[in-house]
């Protein structure tokens, strides 16, 4: 034992005098300017910026880690508040220092009961087109279509509209990320509150215009923030139809990554707050920016009592196949329904993108010609190199039968003689010129084309629901029934390429750590909505999963919820459960 003491000691003293030795050696080359001159490879100047990069690398991590910290603390705190699991076990801390959840013996998949698998003893539902064959059929090449390049030659007979004129929407609209290169916040400031504050003002100065909106998140920022004249003013825009909540979603949400519950859970908070402020049920649904599209999303929103939808995000080969058999339109039904009770009209936009040099028709040199935000003077232009031009007396008559043709080409993809021009882009209208522009060129080519009976046109602002309500009507079915001779389709969208072998599935695996946070939080939130004031019972699966069952349409005891929690949940989906066909 005297012997391993004073080996203990005679190594710590050998090891401080190594430590002493080694300090004096650094400090004496840090103080001698000769060797700092000729021992040194590197340049002061050099060595200054790498600490400094060293520093910022430093002051990176300790922020990333307060990041962790305080999610992990919000996941802590939700566990502290009853979200625990049946064991009582509190997730704890691994040898490596990262956070456990325990096994707490509840099952994965609770038990099934027979009723909730009904849809599988008959045969799956009738379609006329099944995703899954059509995936199989295409090459998936890419040839050169002309000016669509993504498609091909578009031709059409002079007097194909001579019975029946053509009937033209444009609707104009605004894409509001709620964070994308900015901040939410920073999008707010400097973007989307002047949308809207010139929306208020630009739409009151003529009953014909009108425009869209989908991102409930900064509508309601921009609420809390507008004076009563501005609040009312939205009111009146709405009810007047010349503004159309569309959608109704807190955002607008991706379908491929997300989990259903979350789907959902931001389709209620959009919902509920039209209900609260505006009073306002939303009957059309606007998807233009999700990469790719899930059947999931139409189920929700046919039970969320929408009648129709607008995709635009797939696969540039799909859209071809679609746009030759004249299927861009169609009744959008789930793969187990065995009738038509999940059936939402849906409407697929055809060209590469929704920007307005992608949606008048099939050449976008044409269609860039009628984004007047591109007049020459202004911050952006044409790629292909013509600009727009204003409309006067002058050129009225060859602007509009220019932009014409383009509606003609589109319409012939189409099964009906009613057509939809979307009019904006991501952040657009945030300027009271841009109104001006584009609300003043438009309304006088629309003057001219509905002036002209030769024309056989009639051309208008309108809203998604003032295209979807003409449509029906040219077809005589009743708001969001199947017109006559119209596909039934089946399955979903994925994977999404905009062009070549551009695919935009890198983003299912990047930030793993932040989606399964995401999904452990949703996992509290989701048990603690569905267990708080539940007896304990032997919940079958479908139950636990369909948050809005109603305990007296089942016939077990189903999940109670806690206060306006239930109320959340059944406002939305008052009747049904989700679908079992694995999709979610």
């Amino acid at each position: 034992m005297k012997l391993r003491k004073q080996v203990t000691v005679c190594g710590g003293a050998i090891f401080c005098v190594a430590v002493f030795s080694l300090y004096l050696m650094l400090d004496r080359v840090q103080h001698d300017p000769a060797r700092r001159q000729s021992g040194g490879n590197f340049p002061r100047s050099q060595i200054s910026v790498l600490q400094n990069r060293i520093e910022q690398l430093e002051q990176l991590l300790e922020e990333n880690h307060q990041i962790i910290s305080h999610i992990k603390d919000s996941v802590m705190e939700l566990t502290d508040t009853g979200a625990v699991s049946p064991s009582g076990h509190l997730p704890f801390r691994s040898a490596n220092g990262s956070w456990v959840l325990p096994f707490d013996g509840r099952p994965t998949f609770l038990a099934l009961k027979p009723q909730d698998c009904q849809f599988t003893a008959g045969s799956h539902g009738q379609a006329d087109v099944q995703m899954l064959d059509v995936y199989s059929l295409l090459k998936f090449d890419n040839p050169d279509g002309g000016v669509w390049k993504q498609g091909f030659d578009i031709t059409y007979e002079p007097d194909e509209w001579d019975r029946e004129p053509l009937q033209v929407f444009v609707v104009p609209h605004s894409h509001n990320d709620p964070g994308w290169i900015k901040t939410f916040d920073k999008y707010f400031m400097e973007q989307t509150q002047h949308i809207l504050n010139n929306m208020v003002v630009k739409l009151l100065e003529d009953p014909r215009r009108k425009f869209i909106w989908s991102e409930i998140s900064f509508f309601a920022k921009w609420w809390e923030t507008a004076d009563t004249y501005k609040q009312e003013a939205a009111r009146k825009l709405i009810l007047g139809g010349q503004l159309e909540i569309v959608t109704g979603g807190w955002v607008m949400t991706d379908e491929a990554n997300v989990h259903y519950f979350a789907m959902l859970d931001q389709l209620i908070e959009g919902h509920q707050w039209l209900e609260r402020n505006l009073g306002v049920t939303p009957r059309s649904a606007w998807a233009v920016d999700p990469f790719g599209h899930s059947a999931t999303m139409p189920y929700m929103l046919k039970r969320s009592n929408l009648t129709s939808m607008l995709i635009q995000r797939v696969h540039y080969s799909i859209k071809k196949h679609f746009a030759s058999t004249r299927s861009l339109e169609f009744m959008w039904r789930q793969g187990w329904d065995t009738g038509s009770s999940t059936d939402i009209f849906c409407h697929m936009m055809p060209f590469y993108s929704y920007d307005v040099p992608h949606t008048c028709g099939p050449d976008p040199k044409i269609c860039c010609q009628f984004d007047f935000k591109r007049l020459p003077g202004g911050r952006i232009n044409c790629p292909w190199k013509v600009p727009p031009k204003t409309v006067v007396e002058a050129n009225v008559a060859e602007r509009a039968n220019l932009l014409l043709d383009q509606y003609r080409k589109k319409s012939k993809l189409y099964r009906s003689k009613v057509l939809l021009v979307p009019l904006g882009d991501d952040f657009r209208y945030d300027k009271a010129l841009e109104w001006d522009q584009q609300y003043t060129n438009y309304q006088k080519l629309f003057d001219y084309m509905n002036s002209h009976p030769e024309l056989h046109v009639q051309a208008q602002f309108g809203t998604l629901s003032d295209y979807f309500n003409a449509v029906y009507k040219a077809h005589g079915v009743a708001q969001g029934s199947r017109p006559a001779d119209y596909p039934v389709l089946s399955g979903d969208f994925f994977a999404y390429a905009d062009r070549e072998d551009h695919y935009w599935t890198g983003y299912f695996t990047s930030r793993p750590f932040y989606k399964s946070m995401d999904r452990v939080i949703e996992s509290h939130l989701r048990w603690e909505n569905c267990m708080g004031g539940a007896k304990k019972h032997d919940f079958s699966f479908f139950q636990i999963a369909s948050l809005p069952h109603r305990a007296e349409k089942s016939n077990h005891q189903c999940c109670s919820f806690p206060g306006d929690e239930e109320q959340r949940v059944l406002s939305l989906l008052p009747n049904g459960a989700l679908p079992g066909d694995g999709t979610l």
